[in-house]
């Protein structure tokens, strides 16, 4: 009977170290990084995704970052395929998987955890939907399936309009258990929340001063809807209204602070559910290696 290949992953809520834990792991055990971002996929989305920098990498490789334009859609399913490639290449070349990244919902559905709805297209529905501003749609949502709400973008009209579609189907978005693929050893970093808040605080402090503004503009020439803008996540709603003078750089960063901050919540409230984590405290690399070492001898 062939074994299943091994998958590191890498969780944790935002600003809590998981590109940093993946490449200091990468180096040590032979791995290569599959970025599982929804929006770190978009060319030219640098500074608002937090993407890692060539130099930030160490000459890890990194997967699935880079790969399409921002007039491109690019759906869960074609997560879960290319992520299914990197991960069958990386093993066919003897070296480690790790998936890093906060979309956990792209990384249940690539790992087999779970497995997409097979709803077909309502036009009619979706007309009607799209038509609607995005915190109404939202609040259907939360009404009809506050479980799947809880862990959505609020901002991200397409993906509500999808679940939607979904509820109206199926009553509600399920998350059907399947039979995991792989052979995998999943790490959670935790932080202490006044550790994440100044983390995040300090990102967007940054921000007030670095090029974000510059690639706010450049999004905004791009010929968009300010909905399409939303699926890029709140940092470009946001950064959209700073760069507009409609909001001051203190208003900018509350905001942003306070959006990131729901943001993560919803990833805890996704990742609680998964008891195969092992959690650790971040910056106790020991801790992972042990983890790691032991489950690389199984």
């Amino acid at each position: 009977m062939n074994k299943k290949t091994k998958v590191l992953i890498i969780a944790g809520t935002t600003a809590t170290g998981k590109t940093d834990l993946a490449i200091a792991l990468a180096q040590k055990y032979n791995g290569e990084v599959i970025s599982a971002d929804s929006r770190q996929i978009y060319r030219r989305l640098d500074i608002g995704t937090a993407k890692v920098t060539p130099a930030e990498t160490q000459g890890v490789p990194h997967h699935l970052i880079d790969i399409v334009d921002v007039h491109q859609t690019y759906t869960a399913d074609q997560f879960c395929h290319d992520a299914r490639a990197a991960i069958a290449d990386i093993s066919a070349r003897g070296k480690l998987p790790i998936i890093a990244g906060g979309t956990y919902f792209y990384v249940d559905l690539a790992l087999g955890r779970i497995s997409s709805p097979k709803v077909a297209p309502n036009p009619v529905l979706r007309a009607e939907l799209e038509a609607l501003p995005v915190d109404e749609l939202y609040a259907r949502l939360s009404a009809a399936d506050p479980t799947r709400a809880a862990e959505m973008d609020p901002l991200n009209a397409r993906r509500l309009v999808r679940a939607l579609e979904i509820v109206a189907t199926l009553g509600t978005v399920p998350k059907t258990e399947t039979k995991a693929l792989y052979n995998t050893l999943w790490l959670g970093i935790e932080r202490e929340r006044d550790a994440i808040r100044e983390r995040i605080t300090t990102r967007a402090l940054e921000w007030l001063t670095n090029d974000f503004k510059a690639e706010v503009q450049w999004l905004l020439t791009q010929d968009l809807t300010h909905e399409r803008i939303a699926e890029f996540g709140f940092e470009y709603t946001v950064g959209a209204a700073w760069v507009r003078e409609e909001i001051t750089d203190n208003e900018f960063v509350e905001q942003i602070v306070a959006k990131n901050w729901q943001y993560a919540k919803r990833q805890m409230t996704w990742l609680k559910r998964n008891e195969e984590i092992h959690w650790m405290t971040a910056g106790n690399d020991t801790v992972a290696s042990t983890h790691v070492t032991n489950w690389l001898q199984d």
